[in-house]
């Protein structure tokens, strides 16, 4: 492969950063990394090691079992693997979660982790526990290229796209963390009475300019024998990338979230760039052409609302027509916008987001408000950066004054 088919150009007028399609560099310590594989990609690198093909083939179904099922990260605790060969293991592979830098815990309760890669990259992730669902926001990204002024995610440059490996180790990690794993003894009974019950990838990044490595990574996660969460409790949101939408619903088939956040051009435009891109009705047409939307899982539409910029009676008229235009399966997101230092914009007022939520709601179209959480750790929407982004930034400031 040449050095120019290597890269991967983001598509988009707006900051076309490419992006090595081989993602991570190899782990520093040689091993290979066995979590974001499927049960096969194990089965062939047992063998690539040297484990007769019937062994490979019996080792990775264990191996799998443990990463899986149990949690297990450390190859002496697999029992009905031979004492003699865990060593052999692992000084040939590696069960590993990203790094955690720090952890925070909101006063609602919503949980962020800065993690960091095996070669140095920070990212952030988030649970938000409720009454009745605990929801976990995987990033796909280390930073975005996507640039949505309201977002302070997109103020990070992109570094690369997170592996298989990592986007699958935010999932484990959150299950660590709220010790959900049986314990000896115990039948793994899948995702019933656990915290952690719904997946949005809704962290950093864009999914669909990761798709292979998002796509594989959920498949682990819904594999009845893998994590064992049902796709109709992952829902993957997009900021309009519309040539992968429909992929992503024949490939993927969970549920889409699209960021919206305004209904003319001029305003989408300025707030979501890709919109000079992909416009609001090529958008719209590739909701509506989803694979399994219908109106038993509506697509959603999330929209953040900014005082005097997308907030009016006549943006919630056209909001309603535009989905009734294109007979969508719909629900809509209101958010509040989650403000962060430097932001160029402010959150609509209580009363202008309750006027608003109704007129989409006395059209039959669902219009909750989200109400804010983690906003105390900037877990909140559109407000995940990383730590060590934060602070290149403040010293870049303070050196300028």
């Amino acid at each position: 492969m040449s050095a120019d088919t290597a890269l991967m150009p983001i598509p988009g007028t707006v900051d076309p950063v490419p992006v090595h399609r081989a993602g991570a560099p190899p782990r520093a310590d040689g091993r290979v990394e066995l979590v974001g594989k499927s049960k096969e990609a194990i089965r062939a690198a047992l063998a690539d090691a040297g484990l007769e093909p019937k062994q490979a083939k019996l080792r990775a179904k264990q191996i799998w079992h443990w990463i899986y099922n149990r949690g297990v990260s450390d190859f002496a605790a697999m029992t009905d693997i031979a004492k003699a060969q865990h060593g052999w293991l692992a000084e040939r592979f590696a069960i590993t979660r990203p790094d955690v830098v720090e952890a925070q815990v909101s006063n609602d309760g919503t949980r962020k982790w800065l993690l960091k890669t095996h070669d140095g990259h920070e990212f952030e992730m988030v649970f938000i526990p409720d009454a009745d669902r605990g929801t976990l926001c995987v990033s796909s990204q280390v930073g975005c290229t996507l640039n949505c002024r309201f977002c302070h995610t997109g103020t990070m440059a992109l570094v690369r796209n997170l592996e298989p490996a990592e986007i699958v180790g935010q999932v484990m990690l959150a299950r660590d963390a709220l010790g959900e794993w049986p314990k000896p003894g115990e039948e793994n009974h899948g995702a019933e009475g656990r915290m952690l019950t719904n997946i949005v990838m809704m962290g950093m990044g864009e999914p669909l300019y990761n798709f292979d490595n998002v796509r594989d990574a959920l498949k682990i996660v819904m594999d009845g024998d893998g994590l064992g969460l049902s796709k109709r409790r992952i829902t993957l949101s997009t900021s309009g990338v519309v040539p992968m939408m429909e992929k992503a619903g024949e490939e993927i088939g969970v549920n889409l979230a699209v960021s919206l956040h305004a209904v003319t051009k001029e305003v989408r435009d300025e707030i979501v760039p890709l919109n000079r891109k992909y416009g609001i009705e090529e958008l719209l047409s590739a909701c509506a052409a989803y694979p399994g939307a219908n109106n038993a899982r509506r697509i959603t539409f999330e929209y953040v609302m900014l005082k005097d910029k997308n907030d009016s009676d006549a943006d919630a008229r056209e909001l309603v027509r535009l989905i009734k235009a294109y007979k969508l399966p719909a629900k809509v997101n209101l958010i509040p916008f989650n403000p962060w230092p430097g932001a160029a914009y402010e959150c609509s007022t209580p009363e202008r987001i309750r006027a608003f939520s109704g007129i989409v709601f006395d059209a039959g179209i669902s219009a909750p408000v989200r109400t804010p959480r983690g906003r105390d750790i900037d877990a909140a929407c559109g407000q995940l950066k990383t730590a060590a982004e934060k602070k290149r930034r403040s010293e870049v400031l303070n050196a300028g004054e």
